[in-house]
């Protein structure tokens, strides 16, 4: 992201909940624009130049769920934290699985917010976007090409399928991304009641091609019950 002020669209039908978190992000530095309608965000999210969307699930004009899945198919890119009063467990991964970076259960604190939509922006800020390399720990990865180059000089090609995976994780570097939710957005397999070792397949290949110790790994972290985390060179899991 440049050093320009981030745009934010904040699609929310609760006038008292958008005016708070509008008055909130302006006071923070952002250029706010709001929609109180899902058809009126949707548009403004598809043919506008925004940094990231915050939105409501349940909204007059058009379900969040639909908006969601129109901003990912059009919009890859666009990074999108959900705000619902929805807190259930099965709700936040079926929206983490659908494509949002992240999800924000009514009641919130402005402050949390904040927090939650800094942290998402400097995770798109350090991601880099296709045909651009995806550094780690010891080498980086050319998306456009597909080849890996460590720092001694060894190379190693990867797959498409690879390709896709690493930017994928890298995108949402520091947060673990389940199984089902690579299923759903990089194979495009709905993953209910599916039974299948594919990703942990890809994960090992990717692993060894990276040089990665998945026992002392630096690049693909496995975090147990969740998946797989994407750790940016010097970072922590």
């Amino acid at each position: 992201m440049s050093s320009a002020p981030p745009k934010t669209l904040v699609i929310e039908d609760d006038a008292a909940i958008r005016r708070g978190v509008v008055d909130a992000l302006r006071a923070a530095g952002h250029v706010p624009t709001e929609a109180a309608r899902g058809d009126d965000g949707l548009r403004l999210a598809l043919h506008g130049e925004f940094d990231l969307v915050l939105l409501d699930l349940v909204l007059p004009g058009g379900s969040g769920w639909e908006i969601l899945r129109a901003i990912r198919a059009a919009r890859p890119d666009l990074p999108v934290i959900v705000l619902t009063a929805c807190g259930d467990e099965n709700d936040r991964v079926s929206g983490l699985q659908q494509g949002a970076d992240d999800y924000v259960a009514k009641p919130f604190s402005l402050r949390e917010l904040l927090a939650r939509v800094a942290s998402v922006l400097r995770r798109v800020a350090a991601s880099p976007h296709a045909g651009h390399s995806i550094a780690f720990d010891g080498g980086e990865v050319d998306t456009a090409s597909g080849q890996v180059r460590f720092e001694d000089g060894r190379l190693a090609e990867l797959s498409e399928k690879e390709i896709e995976i690493i930017r994928y994780l890298a995108r949402r570097a520091g947060r673990a991304v389940s199984r089902e939710e690579l299923l759903l957005r990089v194979w495009g397999f709905d993953p209910k009641g599916l039974q299948t070792r594919t990703v942990d397949m890809h994960i090992t290949r990717l692993r060894e091609k990276l040089g990665d110790d998945p026992a002392n790994s630096r690049v693909l972290r496995t975090v147990w019950g969740q998946g797989y985390c994407f750790l940016a060179p010097g970072a922590e899991a």
